[in-house]
This record gives structure tokens, C-alpha cells and sequence, in this order.
């Protein structure tokens, strides 16, 4: 039994969508669950790693200018992967503070919990920075470890120019023109290496919720 009640991530969402909708045009409405359901029909999530997949080491930068080794923190228990988009998707920063509620509980059963996004370091150092997160926030540019783990996509070019129309510089965050972007995606690697909890999803509107991988952790 968890020692903190986690609020629903879930809920958390809905809200922010129910926002969301009451300040933008039906056309862009459209346009955005178009484009998910687009992106939903190519099956991207079948070709992301799945439980029982040996999770790929990697070493990325943190936003404190140092370097994280996934197989260094695997020597210490389970670790949490977290793929976002990046600090300008408000879901994402949802996300991010749901995972930091639930940091001591991850803590408590020896998991650690690292974040990655495409985003520059600095930008990752925003990101961390205005989410009061207390756990690695990597910038995996160029998206070589998203692309591992099977999660990357280009984004819609309609999506593309609807973004830079509400201000959203998604090159100027990632330090490139590609507009190459994860899937929202979680794992839980054990600490032999294999992933025994996976959550990839098109829809950028789907996080795995905190109560789950606390549940995927306490199997350990």
C-alpha cells in the first residue's frame, strides 16, 4: 500500500483538455484529433519495446551538465524511463509532476526515476527547473535513444505550422529543424536490464499513471 495517495494523472488531464477546448476554434479541435488518429493508424506503439525486451543502455546528458549511464543506475535497482515531448506540451509538465508526487515512493522500493526528452540541455534545465523536479531530466537531441526504444515520429506538417501559430518553437527547443518527436512513453527496467513494465502510446493525451508503475515495481 502506497505511504501517499497519488492523485489521477488521468483526471489531472481531462481537466487540462476540458481547458484547453473552451479556448480554441472547433477547426483546430479537428485538425488535432485528425492528425492523433492519423498517427494512431500507423501502429507506431506495435514497434516500441515491450516487456521482456532488454532495454538498450544509454549515457545522456542532465540538465546540470553532467552525464547519466543507464546501467550505472541499474546497479542501484529498477529504473523508471520517462520519454515527454518536451517542456512546452502541457501534458508532458502534467505528466512530470505526477511522476515527482510519486518520487518517494519510487524511492522507497529502490527505483530511480530519469526523464528524457529531445530538448536541449538548457531547455531541459527550464523544464526542470519550473516542474521543481528532483530527479535527472536528460536531453537525448537528435532523439538517438527515443529512436532505440522504437518511439520516434515527425510531426504532421499541418501540426507543425499550427504549433508555431500558438507560439510553440519546437526547433528552438530541440536544436534542430527535424521536428522528430517520442511517443509518450514509460519503462520499467529491472535491474538485469529487461523491461518488465512498457507504456507507449500515439496519443500524446495517454500517460501511464503513476499507481501502475508503482504496481510493475512492487513485483520486483
Amino acid at each position: 500500500m502506497s505511504a501517499i495517495t497519488l492523485e489521477s494523472l488521468k483526471e489531472q488531464i481531462t481537466e487540462q483538455i476540458a481547458s484547453f477546448r473552451q479556448n480554441v476554434p472547433d477547426g483546430v479541435k479537428e485538425l488535432m484529433a485528425q492528425k492523433t488518429a492519423e498517427l494512431q493508424a500507423t501502429k507506431l506503439s506495435q514497434q516500441a519495446l515491450k516487456v521482456g525486451d532488454r532495454a538498450p543502455d544509454f549515457e545522456l546528458p542532465n540538465a546540470a551538465g553532467g552525464t547519466v549511464k543507464l546501467s550505472e543506475l541499474l546497479k542501484s535497482g529498477a529504473v523508471i524511463l520517462n520519454f515527454y515531448r518536451g517542456g512546452w506540451c502541457p501534458y508532458c509538465n502534467l505528466e512530470l509532476r505526477a511522476l515527482q508526487q510519486a518520487l518517494p515512493e519510487f524511492q522507497r522500493r529502490n527505483a530511480s526515476l530519469v526523464a528524457i526528452s529531445p530538448e536541449t540541455p538548457d531547455n531541459s534545465l527550464s523544464t526542470q527547473e519550473k516542474n521543481e523536479l528532483a530527479f535527472p531530466v536528460l536531453s537525448d537531441v537528435g532523439n538517438g535513444v527515443a529512436k532505440d526504444y522504437g518511439l520516434v515520429f515527425v510531426l504532421d506538417p499541418d501540426l507543425q505550422a499550427l504549433y508555431t501559430k500558438f507560439g510553440l518553437d519546437i526547433p528552438g527547443h530541440n536544436g534542430d529543424e527535424t521536428f522528430e518527436l517520442p511517443m509518450p512513453a514509460t519503462y520499467v527496467v529491472d535491474p538485469t536490464g529487461v523491461i518488465i513494465y512498457a507504456f507507449a502510446e500515439e496519443d500524446y493525451l495517454q500517460r501511464a499513471e503513476p499507481s501502475d508503475i508503482l504496481a510493475a515495481i512492487a513485483q520486483l
